[in-house]
């Protein structure tokens, strides 16, 4: 029997190779698939440009035909005859907004890293390149460019059912929102920070909600504002580098930016998810962006502008509540939360500190605007005020001669006093 033991030594050995060598090779064939499936999906994506332009911060900007734009692919799109302009603009502004203010609250607009380097000619649309890496961010080539449709600061579904707990999809919030009405769009200027973001799959971002259907899987929203994630970068197994990206941004209700949403972009000067700048400093100069969404009663259309740059529209084909008008409208940050070792995260929202702060130091919501059935900017009749954790991120509401309707927000995240 001793004399089988060296032979039943090398067999169990040879066994062991021959199924790492499989364990190896299959391995190998789904990394090798998975490699095949992001190069489509960039192919898919990725439109070839007319013009390509480098960023200073490493985004490649491809100006893309109007016509090939990655819309098209939108299945309720194809064959859409592009609308150059809106048939009728929202009327009115809130009084003072164009007004000088003074020195104490001075804040100007804000432009796109990539202008630096050169601009998009007429007839093309600035496309922000989407890269391998992208791609790789997310937990699934299915899931890029996703978003949970449910994500809405006042969805009583998500709600915690005990005050201090998070929202069950990891999302926190510092609200304020209107409802009981009929809405035809909204507006707002929208102070721009870079809060600290902990880790790769959360993010902090600023945004208006315009939403229609009932709570759950019947929502529609149309989103637009400021995000912020991190961008790990890996060069090689021992250097890496962190980017902060800051970029304007579109969701419609799950699918977020042009790539996935059928927005029309008509405009070849401002590229979604390309990085904005300058940003507000703490106790220095104050930036803000002011986007403006409105259903043009004209061609039924959800447009978007951004300060005065009128961008696109979303085709009233892709809808079926917001077909009509919106039932609520939002406005706030939202930030999510892994939980990481059980501790609440060190994401900041808005500037990272708190509202009671005030001006240059927490960020801030001004001259905020519905869309009425008479296509009128309006100050919002009645707002009421949302907060996920006060404790981590709070809101303050207020009314001024200058800015009207405003409200400073956000927070640090993880404190003393929001462990």
């Amino acid at each position: 029997m001793a004399a089988d033991s060296p032979i039943r030594s090398c067999k169990i050995c040879i066994l062991f190779v021959i199924l790492l060598v499989m364990a190896t090779a299959t391995i190998l064939t789904s990394a090798e698939s998975n490699s095949r499936n992001v190069r489509h999906h960039l192919k898919r994506l990725n439109k070839p440009p007319v013009k390509t332009i480098k960023s200073p911060d490493g985004d490649i900007i491809d100006c893309v035909d109007i016509a090939h734009q990655p819309a098209f692919d939108h299945a309720l799109v194809k064959n859409h005859t592009i609308q150059m302009r809106p048939s009728f603009r929202p009327e009115g502004v809130v009084s003072g907004e164009s007004d000088a203010v003074s020195a104490v609250k001075e804040s100007r607009s804000v432009s796109q890293l990539w202008h630096l380097n050169g601009r998009c000619q007429e007839g093309t649309i600035p496309i922000r390149r989407t890269k391998r890496n992208d791609i790789l961010r997310a937990s699934s080539i299915e899931r890029f460019g996703k978003k949970n449709k449910e994500s809405s600061p006042t969805n009583p579904r998500l709600r915690p059912t005990q005050p201090g707990q998070n929202y069950s999809n990891g999302h926190e919030y510092a609200a304020v929102y209107e409802e009981g009405g009929t809405y035809f769009g909204a507006k707002a200027r929208i102070n721009v920070w870079r809060p600290e973001i902990q880790q790769d799959n959360e993010f902090s971002l600023a945004q208006i909600w315009i939403v229609s259907g009932t709570s759950g899987a019947d929502i529609e929203t149309v989103e637009v504002g400021w995000l912020v994630f991190l961008f790990i970068n890996f060069i090689s197994i021992s250097l890496l580098s962190i980017i902060f990206h800051l970029c304007i941004f579109i969701f419609l209700s799950y699918s977020k930016y042009i790539k996935q949403t059928g927005f029309v972009q008509t405009n070849s000067k401002v590229a979604l998810g390309a990085t904005i700048y300058p940003l507000s400093g703490y106790g220095g100069s104050q930036y803000d962006i002011t986007p403006l969404v409105w259903k043009d009663p004209g061609d039924g259309n959800w447009w978007l502008q951004i300060g005065d740059q009128v961008l696109g529209y979303w085709p009233f084909s892709l809808f079926s509540h917001l077909k009509d008008s919106a039932t609520m409208i939002e406005w706030g940050g939202e930030i999510v939360d892994s939980k990481t070792s059980g501790q609440h995260t060190a994401t900041g929202m808005g500037s990272g500190h708190f509202p009671r702060e005030g001006f240059g130091k927490a960020s801030y919501f001004r001259n905020i605007q519905i869309v009425d059935g008479f296509n009128k900017l309006m100050e919002p009749a009645q707002l009421a005020t949302f907060t996920s954790q006060s404790s981590c991120y709070d809101i303050r509401t207020d009314h001024g001669r200058a800015w009207k309707t405003y409200f400073y927000y956000g927070g640090p995240g993880r404190s003393p006093s929001c462990p």
